[in-house]
């Protein structure tokens, strides 16, 4: 038996005030279930293939069912997950112009099964065009699979950040450290030793909406002060300009324009108040006419997983459903 103070160091678990996993002796375990459904979204979603007889490209993620997480013991990590996916694909055959469109299912991917191993069934609507069925099952598929294997990457190594703490023996003799901040990076500011950084586990947002208005309307709602004002109902800041900083919602929402053109896309750095300080996410607006009418594409990348469903209420609620309200009380008065 070994002597008091002169235990094995991988058998000690102190106890800390922060509540930190010291030495990662206790079983701790994330879901990663909302960031794993971002990232399969933002990997599938936009596969193209193309060959001399056609071009086919995965147009939306219908459907994904299932579950992941990732747990730590005794400095390992333990994986589970657990999906049935389904997209849609669309394509064209060059020669004709004709459009076709079918449906990929991936039944069972698995910490079972190899990603190579992974089943994906390939299905195209009654008719013809089985030449852009064959792309999809051979360029295509290999392309899945490619996006499979690197959201399992992502899972292990992305997702995972900060879930191993630093041992004692890792450590730094310093007493505060400061790390320069990526993106997605915590600044970590601590009177005890710390070795890293941690990297906040994210979620990709993609949502559309119809409005009945102009192209140059809705823009317009979007980079003019008065009727952000008015949409968001309190006062705003706004620099409808390549860098210029724009605050509403009473402060509740800060960030700097990225990209503006005119009447087509917008681009910003987007943060709420209570997200992890300095962090941002990257959200884009995509400005497309139909018929009558206005489409708004919102791709949203850098949402912190804990955050998803508030930013998703943010924009459902407090933007679309409320610029549809000021565009009907604008035609009212009109």
């Amino acid at each position: 038996m070994a002597k008091w103070g002169q235990g094995d160091p991988r058998w000690i678990v102190e106890e800390r005030e922060d509540g930190t996993n010291v030495n990662n002796w206790h079983w701790t375990e994330r879901d990663a279930t909302g960031w794993s459904k971002g990232k399969l979204r933002e990997l599938l979603v936009g596969i193209v293939v193309e060959n001399e007889a056609g071009r086919c490209e995965i147009s939306e993620l219908k459907q994904v069912e299932g579950e992941a997480s990732c747990s730590s013991r005794k400095g390992k990590l333990i994986f589970f997950y657990e999906w049935n996916i389904k997209l849609s694909w669309k394509g064209i055959i060059k020669e004709s112009g004709a459009k076709h469109k079918g449906l990929i299912e991936i039944p069972n991917l698995s910490e079972e099964n190899e990603v190579d191993d992974t089943e994906v069934n390939v299905s195209k609507k009654k008719g013809d065009g089985d030449i852009l069925k064959d792309l999809m099952k051979t360029a295509g598929t290999a392309k899945v699979r490619e996006a499979l294997g690197d959201y399992l990457k992502a899972l292990k190594t992305e997702f995972t950040m900060g879930m191993i703490l630093p041992t004692k023996g890792m450590a730094t003799p310093e007493r505060t450290v400061k790390r320069k901040l990526s993106e997605n990076t915590l600044q970590i500011q601590a009177s005890s030793p710390v070795a890293l950084g941690v990297r906040i586990p994210t979620v990709a947002l993609h949502m559309t909406e119809l409005f009945d208005t102009a192209v140059e309307q809705l823009y317009s709602i979007f980079t003019v002060k008065d009727l952000v004002q008015k949409f968001s109902k309190s006062p705003a800041v706004l620099e409808a300009e390549k860098g210029g900083k724009f605050q509403m919602f009473h402060g509740n929402i800060t960030g700097e324009y990225i990209e503006l053109l005119t009447n087509k896309k917008i681009v910003m750095k987007w943060r709420c108040r209570n997200w992890p300080e300095e962090h941002y996410a990257t959200v884009a607006l995509n400005f497309v006419p139909t018929l009558g009418q206005t489409e708004l594409q919102l791709d949203c990348k850098g949402v912190p997983v804990c955050k998803e469903e508030n930013m998703k209420f943010c924009w459902q609620k407090q933007h679309f459903e409320e610029i549809k309200g000021l565009l009907q009380l604008t035609t009212l008065n009109g």
